[in-house]
């Protein structure tokens, strides 16, 4: 592919992070889910308290910070991911 062909689309802070914070959620939502299904075999939580401080298992205000810090972490990345998307993809003279 030639460089007349590129089409230059510019990305974009807010859709990035709603779709990187929903996708997080949902993530915590299955690892939750499956963790109070099957206890003995999926003990996601336990990969989970490291990255989300406050989160407590079986508590629901653990719940909610975990998925209230797992929302947060898609904004994050969002920001941090589109700052230097946007930096190293800058035409260099």
């Amino acid at each position: 592919m030639n460089d007349s062909t590129v089409v230059n689309t510019r990305l974009r802070t807010v859709p990035l992070g709603n779709t990187l914070s929903v996708l997080l959620v949902i993530s915590y939502l299955l690892c939750v889910g499956f963790g109070l299904l099957a206890p003995a075999q999926m003990r996601m939580y336990e990969a989970w308290a490291p990255l989300l401080p406050g989160f407590e298992w079986l508590t629901w205000s653990g719940f909610l910070i975990g998925l209230v810090e797992a929302y947060l972490y898609g904004w994050y990345i969002a920001a941090l991911f589109v700052s230097l998307y946007r930096w190293f993809s800058k035409e260099r003279q």
